[in-house]
């Protein structure tokens, strides 16, 4: 597959054109970035290590019957993936309170949440990602209904899928955010799934795992990283 124009560049990730309109490369960079990207760093050997963690997860969650739209790892930092047409939606899911939806709400973080909620967010960096609802998005054209439900389905299916991966290895699956996209016309998960985009607390000591250690300045983020991936069996130097 022959790598071509960059088509964009996100916060921590791009995405080039290849020789097919099928598919893209997915390039994860060593960027990372907090709070709308007011608080940027490269942190060494970021990219490498999501780029392993999210094709094992993407892996995973095609063996569990979750489509999604990677193919294969092309190099440390690059995988092959399809070129989804993109809903402008992050779905959500929270199994514990953390985050916004204790700033929101004011609630005492880690409390379990039963049954887990789903949120919906606009993508829009400039108005900071508001929450939105299924009416705001069959209105506003961002989804058809049929496929904001089947996203909707498949973004639980990832949970029961994932609290239980994290489970076994000593972790608790907080909250995470997907995107999705259509591919022929079948809604797929795109984008990626790694600590970047969800919260992980040890389960015993409820020590931090994921980004918020960089949001937080806690330090040791990619070590962090690591460790989850190490707990899961992913060798990052192979």
């Amino acid at each position: 597959m022959e790598k071509r124009e960059e088509l964009y560049a996100g916060k921590a990730k791009s995405v080039f054109r290849t020789d097919s309109p099928d598919y893209m490369i997915l390039e994860f960079r060593n960027d990372t970035s907090a709070f709308d990207g007011k608080k940027v760093e490269q942190l060494d050997r970021k990219g490498m290590v999501n780029n392993k963690f999210n094709a094992f997860i993407m892996q995973k969650l095609e063996e569990a019957g979750v489509p999604t739209h990677f193919e294969k790892l092309l190099s440390d930092n690059e995988c092959l993936v399809k070129n989804l047409q993109m809903m402008p939606v992050e779905c959500v899911v929270r199994n514990i309170s953390a985050g916004s939806l204790c700033r929101r709400l004011g609630v005492e973080e880690g409390q379990e949440l039963n049954p887990p909620t789903f949120e919906l967010f606009l993508k829009n960096d400039a108005l900071g990602d508001p929450m939105v609802n299924e009416s705001l998005v069959e209105t506003f054209g961002w989804a058809a209904p049929a496929d904001l439900q089947r996203a909707k389905e498949l973004t639980y299916k990832v949970n029961d899928v994932l609290k239980k991966l994290f489970d076994d290895a000593g972790m608790l699956l907080v909250d995470y955010k997907l995107e999705f996209g259509l591919f022929k016309g079948e809604v797929v998960l795109g984008d990626e799934f790694s600590p970047d985009g969800c919260r992980l607390w040890d389960k015993e000591t409820r020590k931090k795992m994921d980004k918020d250690r960089f949001r937080q300045g806690l330090g040791g983020v990619i070590e962090a990283y690591e460790e989850v991936g190490g707990r899961l069996g992913i060798n990052f130097d192979a």
